[in-house]
């Protein structure tokens, strides 16, 4: 008669990793180990005030630096109108969302602030036709440059160097805490060469 088989048993239960454990005390805890966990602490409360006060002051700084700049652009420079020398490259696929935010460099003939006629390059839409008029920014030295920047585009530049100074605080602290823990290590190393160099000449005497 066959044996019945027997029901499926669920699968063993994984060991329970021990939350903390380099801060338990245990006689397979090195000296490294907590001072590995205490770095570790003090890192993260570090980061955690540093990386806010580093993103608050870069954008402000940037922020303050960019709006200065536009202000300054904005007192020695000017719009002036420009005529188009030559027909503006065509875009693939005109009418697309591309295509209206794709600019094309042309060159074209202005008016400088001393009243001299001057040539120079421009970024215009795409397909305008030789002849069209433009708009352009003539800087104090009577060179085409682009616009000062809109309140938008300094707030969306403060954002990215804040974003940035935030990153570089924390990959500055992560390398701080790589190099301190391959340090511990080893000197963990050095420490088991140490203790077995003085515990294998006993093991060998007692076989």
């Amino acid at each position: 008669m066959a044996s019945e088989i027997p029901p499926a048993q669920p699968p063993p239960e994984e060991p329970r990793r021990v939350l903390l454990w380099r801060w338990r005390r245990s006689p397979l805890r090195r000296s490294g180990d907590l001072v590995r966990a205490w770095l570790g602490l003090g890192l993260l409360l570090t980061l955690l005030g540093a990386v806010p006060t580093a993103v608050l002051l870069a954008g402000k700084a940037a922020h303050r630096h960019l709006h200065q700049t536009a202000e300054q652009a904005a007192l020695s420079g000017h719009h002036t109108d420009a005529v188009l020398l030559h027909d503006a490259l065509r875009h693939p696929e005109p009418g697309s969302a591309e295509a209206n935010a794709t600019r094309y460099p042309a060159k074209v003939r202005f008016m400088d602030p001393g009243g001299q006629t001057r040539t120079g390059e421009a970024h215009v839409e795409p397909g305008i036709s030789s002849g069209s008029t433009v708009r352009v920014w003539v800087d104090a030295h009577g060179e085409i440059t682009d616009p000062p920047l809109t309140g938008e585009q300094i707030r969306t530049h403060a954002l990215g160097w804040a974003t940035l100074a935030g990153m570089a605080v924390t990959l500055f602290g992560a390398l701080f805490y790589g190099v301190c823990r391959r340090r511990l290590e080893r000197r963990n190393l050095r420490a088991w060469d140490a203790e077995w160099a003085e515990t294998a000449p006993r093991w060998t005497a007692s076989t």
